[in-house]
């Protein structure tokens, strides 16, 4: 029988996995969608310009890709830690 490894290690990765995605997050619909909209201004995406299609579209996209990254590694995690469910 394999020694399973305690919760706490459990819950520190998924603070740490949270906290990543946050990270990617901020980036994206924060630096990218507002902080560098007016030079991706000067792109083209569709026919609006990078700066816009970011803040309207863009970062909705990554933050749905971001919930489904999350259910997944969270699947993972819950396997590795032997807390999923059947």
């Amino acid at each position: 029988m394999k020694p399973t490894p305690s919760i706490r290690e459990y819950w520190r990765a998924n603070v740490r996995l949270i906290a990543l995605l946050l990270a990617v997050w901020f980036l994206v619909s924060y630096v990218v969608s507002i902080i560098l909209a007016p030079w991706l201004n000067q792109f083209r995406l569709g026919g609006a310009p990078l700066g816009f299609w970011f803040a309207q579209q863009g970062s909705i996209y990554v933050f749905i890709l971001l919930i489904w990254i999350y259910a997944r590694w969270m699947d993972t995690l819950d396997r590795k830690y032997d807390v999923h469910e059947e």
